[in-house]
């Protein structure tokens, strides 16, 4: 391995003292670089998951371009679900599709239980690619999606609007939605453990549906299992993040599930969440990712209130509070991450 060349990200996780905030952007590997579309008009979307050098160059891509300070690998949250067994299909415009979801114990019991390095070996020969392309120039993350968002595509078979069907699972058979959650959660934790082994030098797990639940039910049914992978998962001092995108609410109990950074919405005062946790964890966030439809100078003012906002010290991985919108121009990007990269120092003296 490589010495990184850049790891204010690392250090920025684990609150040790930075020159200035780091950056990057999530989605950074996507729709909105017309580098990604070139790869992209040669390959569909899963092929490019599951083809190591392919996602290799994507991943690298706003390393080169945009100037982040991570990257994170090119894959997808549901290939978990399709290791474990069921057809995923990606559709145009329409997103991912689960023709079959999971509504029955019959159709939970024929869940596999995966290894990593069987199932899913095309995501570690794309760590072990990425890394040794990237060279030691900045850190990789690797990610998943927790429990709780990966059974809601599960069971909905597709974005939902209302959850019906998912909520409707926990409601009337609690004992069948923990049961394919603990499956999960084991399969999460030996995929960040083997993600680790392979190189990346920190996770982030995606809630992106944390939100849609109440509280209890947040406790119930997400928070628990994201604390139990956190705790299964195999690591020197690789940090991980977890972003619960929507949960405003028990900020205390995010901040003691173990994570060593909490990836914040643009719905939160990042000053405000610090004042509550920021002695405890890391942040991550958060602009309004619509912001950089904005002239660059509102963009620049908007990166300052954040900066402002979390103030003097260091704790803080600036990101979108969600990911790069596809119709972006890449230059609004690349403006971001000048600013932060100039703008933030005086935050760190």
């Amino acid at each position: 391995m490589s010495e990184l060349k850049n790891d204010l990200f690392l250090r920025a996780c684990k609150k040790q003292p930075v020159e200035r905030t780091p950056i990057w952007i999530m989605r950074q590997a996507g729709r909105y670089l017309p580098e990604y579309r070139a790869v992209r008009e040669k390959a569909d979307f899963l092929t490019m998951c599951k083809t190591p050098e392919l996602s290799a160059e994507v991943t690298i891509q706003p390393v080169d371009l945009i100037g982040v300070d991570a990257a994170i690998l090119f894959s997808d949250i549901l290939v978990i679900p399709e290791a474990m067994g069921m057809q995923l299909e990606m559709h145009e415009g329409k997103g991912p599709v689960f023709p079959s979801p999971i509504r029955d114990e019959k159709s939970a019991d024929e869940l596999l239980d995966i290894d990593p390095f069987m199932h899913l070996s095309y995501v570690l020969d794309a760590v072990a690619e990425t890394k040794r392309e990237l060279n030691g120039r900045v850190p990789l993350i690797g990610f998943s999606g927790s429990p709780w968002t990966l059974l809601t595509y599960m069971v909905e078979g597709r974005g939902s609007k209302n959850f019906a069907k998912v909520k409707s699972l926990i409601y009337n058979n609690p004992k069948l939605a923990h049961k394919i959650l603990d499956k999960l959660s084991n399969a999460v934790a030996g995929y960040l453990t083997a993600k680790i082994e392979v190189g990346v030098d920190a996770v982030q797990i995606f809630d992106t549906w944390g939100g849609i639940l109440a509280p209890d039910d947040f406790k119930e049914f997400s928070l628990q299992y994201v604390e139990k992978i956190i705790s299964n998962i195999f690591r020197n001092d690789e940090p991980v993040i977890y972003f619960p995108k929507g949960v405003h609410h028990s900020l205390i109990e995010i901040s003691n599930c173990g994570a060593n950074v909490i990836g914040l919405d643009w719905t939160m005062d990042i000053g405000d969440v610090r004042k509550v946790i920021g002695d405890k964890v890391a942040l991550q966030g958060n602009m309004d990712p619509t912001i950089l439809y904005s002239p660059e100078e509102k963009i620049k003012k908007e990166a300052l209130k954040i900066l402002e906002s979390f103030g003097d010290g260091s704790g803080h991985v600036f990101n979108l509070g969600h990911g790069i919108l596809p119709d972006v121009e890449p230059q609004k990007a690349k403006h971001l991450v000048d600013v932060i990269k100039t703008e933030s120092i005086k935050f760190h003296k």
